[in-house]
């Protein structure tokens, strides 16, 4: 599999790279970054997945997410796809919460979004090959994290492929498309009406049924918009504690659902997952 790398800077004792290739899954280009700590010779580190939000590309957090200082201190690579398939040939929709930037990371069944949009295989096998491939990680020490749409996708990925991550953490994640309205918009148009073929997409439903992560880290702000009708982080407590799921949820007075909520924590969370990584 090719790799063209787009660019590369040095930062914090490290190198941050922006790549892209063509994708076999969404039949596209897609670009992503990667975050690589300086580190010995033929060394193999741990990896942290980021999964991004709504209308974001691997951009927004590469350059607002302050997660460098920290993965350099603990010798953690760091990697941020995509949210969706871009390109002229690719479907889309007005409305920023579905379509281009909106892909849940779901494979699509319905047209004319099939085609493209299979983000979740794209997430749970190409990418991590690709990975695999052309950079120094270690694929046994790997921990997933994401914010808002990329939170859901975080927490459904772990979810879905018990044993692969070591950790799962999340900021402001949609914890129940079944119960919001962006889940049942996205739903609805990716998957189509049966609402019983959700359920795979959905961290709530998906404890409810018996899957399990090691262990779970979410921080929400108090202040974000989209927490009563959205986020329902409260479902997830809830479906956490009725099924004995370890996870530390916590309300953080006065942030809101943006970067500077985001990146206030980044550090705690990489830290958090870098101890579960140690060999």
């Amino acid at each position: 599999m090719s790799l063209e790398t787009v660019s590369t800077n040095r930062s914090h004792g490290g190198t941050q790279g922006v790549y892209r290739h063509d994708s076999a899954e969404t039949g596209t280009p897609m670009t992503f970054s990667v975050f690589v700590p300086d580190h010995a010779p033929g060394a193999k580190l741990p990896v942290l997945w980021y999964l991004s939000g709504l209308t974001c590309t691997h951009a927004n957090v590469t350059e607002k997410g302050e997660f460098r200082a920290a993965c350099a201190q603990h010798g953690v690579i760091f990697v941020a796809p995509d949210t969706s398939p871009r390109g002229d040939d690719v479907p889309d929709d007005d409305a920023y919460d579905f379509g281009k930037g909106a892909g849940f990371y779901v494979d699509a069944t319905q047209e004319p979004w099939a085609r493209n949009f299979r983000m979740r295989s794209y997430i749970e096998s190409e990418l991590p090959a690709l990975l695999a491939q052309h950079f120094p990680v270690d694929m046994a020490r790997q921990s997933i994290t994401g914010h808002s749409m990329g939170g859901h996708g975080a927490l459904t990925v772990a979810l879905r492929n018990p044993g692969r991550f070591r950790s799962v953490s999340a900021f402001s994640p949609i914890v129940s498309p079944l119960n919001c309205p962006w889940g049942d918009k996205a739903l609805t148009g990716y998957i189509g009406g049966d609402r019983g073929a959700w359920r795979e997409y959905d961290a709530c439903a998906l404890i409810e049924d018996g899957a399990r992560v090691p262990d779970l880290l979410v921080d929400q702000g108090t202040a974000d918009g989209f927490l009563e009708d959205q986020l329902k982080t409260t479902l997830l407590v809830e479906a956490c504690e009725k099924a004995g799921q370890p996870a530390t949820i916590r309300m953080q007075d006065g942030y809101d659902h943006l970067y500077y909520f985001i990146s206030t924590f980044m550090p705690e969370h990489v830290a958090w997952h870098a101890e579960r990584l140690k060999d």
